[in-house]
């Protein structure tokens, strides 16, 4: 007899095994508090670019609010619905608003996130949206007073970033923007099998600013600096056009950079579509 869906369990392929474990659905469909995990260091580093060049990455429904580009790299240890393992991210937004029929949201534009773990990724496409794709990252470097990260895919070093001269940080101050942030904003999309060129699935996502359990252990100022490594198809197949428009970026001046601890965090189920 053919296996049916439980009423109220979530599922992701393949779903022949029953429902799907993640970080929103353990053993038993355990929920994760994220009170004391995961631990995770940040390298981040901002700056001015050019405000035509980013609405050209913007969908419809968006509209830019500041040209400041903000690229972090995350490490993450001891999670618990990896049962104490951990994975890292490289993750690239800037400032926008989403302006929909009901909805209206600003916050930083998620256009890309590296991870270098399968779990996660497919959780977070299919689950909540997030443009999550592959990539190798090594651990981060702290040596003299810097940070530094790298990413790279099968061997080819596309990105580099660092952060010197760090000094204890008191606050993070407001939002570039200046608006008040209602959450990360991302684009979630999925395509239609066999109808090719048409959508599945197309609408606009937020990840809420409130909620869960992280904290600020310490952080870090410094001055930071990135560079992108132009690629060709033949050095990263599917992502050298991602590389090399942010390569293209006009960097008019650095803003900031920074090295931040946390401990804790939320299992995202509080994403929301925006209509």
């Amino acid at each position: 007899m053919a296996y049916t869906f439980k009423p109220g369990m979530m599922y992701r392929m393949p779903t022949h095994f029953g429902p799907s474990l993640g970080p929103r659905q353990g053993p038993e469909g355990r929920k994760f508090e994220c009170e004391d995990n995961p631990k995770t260091t940040s390298i981040s580093v901002s700056f001015e670019s050019n405000p035509d060049q980013l609405s050209q990455m913007l969908p419809e429904g968006f509209e830019l609010d500041d040209p400041i580009v903000t690229v972090t790299a995350s490490y993450m240890k001891e999670i618990e619905w990896l049962a104490g393992r951990g994975y890292n991210t490289l993750g690239l937004t800037f400032p926008a608003t989403f302006k929909g029929k009901e909805d209206t949201a600003h916050g930083p534009f998620l256009t890309v996130l590296w991870e270098n773990l399968t779990d996660p990724i497919i959780t977070g496409r299919e689950d909540i949206g997030f443009s999550k794709i592959y990539c190798e990252l090594p651990e981060p470097r702290f040596c003299q007073g810097g940070g530094y990260a790298s990413a790279s895919w099968l061997g080819f070093n596309f990105m580099d970033l660092g952060v010197e001269n760090l000094k204890e940080k008191v606050d993070d101050g407001p939002p570039a923007s200046g608006k008040l942030v209602d959450g990360m904003l991302h684009y979630k999309y999925m395509p239609k099998t066999q109808d090719w060129g048409t959508e599945d699935v197309c609408y606009a996502v937020m990840t809420p600013a409130t909620g869960g359990h992280r904290k600020v252990v310490e952080q870090f100022a410094g001055d930071g600096y990135i560079e992108w490594h132009r690629a060709r198809w033949e050095d990263l197949p599917t992502q050298y056009n991602i590389i090399n428009t942010f390569a293209d970026l006009e960097i008019r001046k650095y803003v900031s950079g920074s090295v931040v601890r946390t401990i804790g965090a939320k299992d995202l189920s509080d994403q929301t579509i925006l209509r």
